[in-house]
C-alpha cells in the first residue's frame, strides 16, 4: 500500500522541501548536512578535526628546557669543576664586617651644625657636628671673672703679708733695743714686756697674712680649674670622629634636643675589618694566631684580599645556620676570625662595605705556598 502523496503547503512549498527546512532546524548550524542513501532525511557530517597546535608553544617549552639545564650545569660546574683546595688551607664562609662606633653627645643639648653626612669618609678627630653652647659660654665667662677676682684677692693678701712683715720688723728692733735699756736699768719691766707682746702680735698678723695669701691662691687655682672646666664641656660639645672611617647612619638633624648619650651618627671603623668563619676541631688545632689567610668575597672572586688570624675562640659551639659545612655531622665548630691586613685597608678604604658575603681561607702550613687564584697581590 503506497503512502498518499504529500500535499503541496500553503505557500505552494512540496513536501520535499518542507522535510528539508525541518531537518535543518533541528541540525545544528556548524554541521552540514546530506542525504542519506535510500532516504531523502538529511544525515549531519562528523564536526571537523582540531586544527594542529601553533609551533611557537613547542619551541618556546623547548628553549625553556634548554635554559634551566644550562642553569643547573653552570651551578654545577661553578661548585664543583673548581680546582680542590690543598689539604694545608681551611675554608670557611662568613661576612665582611667592621666595627660599629655611635657618636654621641656628653651633656643634653641642641644641635647647632652638621658637617657630615651618610656614606661620607671622616678621618679621626674630624669635626662632624657641634652642638649650642651658649650656655657654656655664658658660665665660662663668669669663671673667667671670677679667675681676675680671685686673682686680685690673693695680690692683695700678699701685700698685706708685706706690711706685716714690716710691723715683725719694727716691734723686734723695738723689742732689742728696750732690752738694752732694761740692761743699763733705763727701760722699766713694764715696757720691755709691752714691746714683747707687739712682737707677738705682728708675728701673728704675719702668719694669718701668710694665710690669706695661700688661701687667696686656692681660690684662684679653683677658679682656673672651673675655667677649664667649661673650655673642656665646650669641647666635648664640638662632636669629632674618633676614628678613620664612614658615616653609616646619620640619626638626628639640626635643631633637634638631645638627651646625655643621645646619638648622631653611627660610623664603621675601617681600621679593623675582618670576617668570621667556623672550622672543625682538626682545622683549628692547626690554626694559630697570625697565620697567613685571604678573604675572596662573592662580589668580587676575582680578587683573594691579604689576611691574617686575630682571633680562635677556646671553647666550641653549635654551628650557626647561616655556616656552611662539609659534613651534616660537624655540628661543633669553633670560630676563627680573620682580620683584613691595616695595609690594605688603607689603600682600598673606598671599597670596603660591610655585609659582603665570602670565604675565607686559612694557611694551616707556614711554609706552604698558596694556590694561583689565592695569592692575591701579595704572597703569603
Amino acid at each position: 500500500m503506497t503512502a498518499p502523496p504529500i500535499q503541496p503547503g500553503p505557500g505552494g512549498e512540496t513536501g520535499e522541501q518542507i522535510i528539508d527546512d525541518a531537518a535543518a532546524a533541528v541540525v545544528p548550524h556548524r554541521h552540514e548536512v546530506v542525504p542519506s542513501e535510500g532516504s531523502r532525511l538529511p544525515v549531519p557530517l562528523p564536526p571537523p578535526p582540531l586544527p594542529p597546535r601553533p609551533r611557537w608553544r613547542r619551541l618556546a617549552i623547548a628553549l625553556l628546557a634548554l635554559i634551566v639545564a644550562g642553569g643547573g650545569g653552570a651551578f654545577y660546574w661553578l661548585k664543583y669543576s673548581q680546582p680542590l683546595l690543598p689539604s694545608w688551607i681551611a675554608s670557611g664562609n662568613g661576612r665582611l664586617e667592621a666595627d660599629e662606633l655611635d657618636i654621641a653627645t656628653k651633656f643634653a643639648g641642641r644641635i647647632a651644625q652638621l658637617f657630615a653626612d651618610e656614606g661620607d669618609a671622616v678621618k679621626a678627630d674630624d669635626v662632624v657636628a657641634r652642638m649650642d653652647t651658649r650656655d657654656l659660654e655664658a658660665s665660662l665667662k663668669k669663671s673667667q671673672a671670677q679667675v681676675e677676682l680671685a686673682a686680685h684677692a690673693r695680690d692683695e693678701a700678699r701685700a698685706i703679708v708685706t706690711q706685716q712683715e714690716s710691723q715683725v720688723l719694727f716691734a723686734r728692733q723695738e723689742l732689742d733695743r728696750t732690752q738694752s735699756l732694761a740692761q743699763r736699768g733705763i727701760a722699766t719691766k713694764e715696757l720691755l714686756d709691752q714691746r714683747q707682746q707687739q712682737l707677738d702680735a705682728a708675728t701673728a698678723a704675719l702668719r694669718a697674712a701668710n694665710l690669706r695669701v695661700l688661701q687667696s691662691e686656692r681660690a684662684l687655682e679653683a677658679a682656673r680649674h672651673d675655667v677649664e672646666l667649661y673650655q673642656i664641656n665646650i669641647a666635648d660639645n664640638t662632636l669629632r670622629a674618633p676614628r678613620d672611617g664612614r658615616i653609616q647612619y646619620r640619626i638626628a638633624n639640626v635643631g633637634e634636643v638631645l638627651p646625655a648619650g643621645g646619638k648622631l651618627f653611627t660610623m664603621l671603623d675601617l681600621s679593623n675589618v675582618y670576617m668570621d668563619i667556623y672550622l672543625p676541631a682538626a682545622e683549628t688545632g692547626k690554626a694559630r694566631i697570625g697565620d697567613d689567610a685571604r678573604i675572596v668575597l662573592d662580589a668580587r672572586p676575582e680578587l683573594a684580599i691579604p689576611a691574617r688570624v686575630s682571633f680562635i675562640a677556646a671553647k666550641a659551639q653549635f654551628t650557626p645556620k647561616a655556616v656552611e659545612t662539609r659534613s651534616e655531622r660537624e655540628k661543633l665548630m669553633f670560630r676563627v676570625r680573620v682580620r683584613v691586613n691595616p695595609e690594605v685597608l688603607r689603600a682600598h678604604a673606598d671599597a670596603v662595605k660591610s655585609g659582603l658575603p665570602g670565604v675565607a681561607y686559612v694557611k694551616l702550613d707556614r711554609e706552604a705556598g698558596w694556590p694561583e687564584r689565592l695569592r692575591g697581590p701579595r704572597s703569603g
